[in-house]
């Protein structure tokens, strides 16, 4: 297989709690390790606490670990103005990511803005692209984001991040806050833009449902360790780790 977009090899990330010598040392992440590919999406589920969202953080290059290793595009992690706008983020509540302020075509140019610097009117057609891309109404751009319902703003976070043309995504709870109907059609969205567009993706969730659907093999994480990895089509038929197995009667 070619070389991994992002890999993470014997990852340890700690907290420290305290201080003197009442301090203590919490693991959030303990020698994880796990490689996405090209066109990929690698599922992380987990219950609350388990070290989901700290292993989002350091794969996007916003936390450095305590110990191992992080390696982008066959590279560790360098200056982060070499992966600017190469690694992007789709957060659980998008009214959490959207300025209030901006129109909705403001915010969707604003990665761009940031890379070269330029005005965000000036990127009035990739705009109008990347809204064709989400199947949103181009008239969409000059709303305000209270104006639009929940699918209709996760569909502008997601154009806003695919606007750069990342390697790699995180997709962090990003269907848990819509009605069902609503996250089927994002699902479809997503896969629809990943065989496009090629990009590799790490998609959180506790939504065994929703991860099932979306991909292609699961990393279930507890107490900070990927206790099992697996293709999702073996995971659902035989998962071999107790805690997969509770995971799955709980569904």
């Amino acid at each position: 297989m070619n070389e991994p977009v992002l890999a993470l090899d014997d990852v340890t990330t700690a907290f420290t709690s305290g201080w003197g010598p009442h301090h203590s040392v919490i693991a959030a992440m303990r020698n994880v390790t796990f490689a996405v590919h090209a066109g990929e999406t690698l599922g992380l589920v987990g219950e609350s606490g388990s070290g989901k969202s700290t292993t989002a953080s350091v794969a996007l290059g916003l936390r450095s670990p305590t110990s191992g290793h992080v390696r982008f595009l066959g590279k560790p992690f360098g200056d982060r103005k070499d992966r600017i706008g190469l690694l992007q983020a789709v957060p659980q509540n998008p009214l959490w990511s959207l300025n209030p302020r901006l129109r909705v075509g403001l915010s969707i140019a604003e990665p761009l803005a940031a890379l070269d610097r330029s005005s965000l009117a000036s990127h009035q057609a990739a705009v109008e692209a990347m809204l064709d891309k989400v199947r949103l109404d181009r008239a969409l751009a000059q709303r305000f984001p209270h104006e639009l319902s929940g699918g209709q703003r996760q569909r502008v976070t997601i154009a806003r991040a695919l606007i750069t043309k990342p390697r790699f995504l995180v997709f962090d709870e990003a269907v848990s806050a819509l009605d069902v109907s609503v996250q089927a059609q994002i699902l479809n969205l997503i896969t629809d833009l990943q065989v496009e567009h090629g990009f590799a993706a790490l998609f959180i969730s506790h939504d065994l449902a929703a991860v099932r659907y979306i991909a292609h093999r699961i990393a279930v994480m507890r107490r900070g360790q990927i206790v099992e990895l697996a293709e999702t089509s073996r995971f659902y038929a035989r998962p071999q780790h107790e805690y997969s197995r509770q995971l799955l009667e709980a569904l």
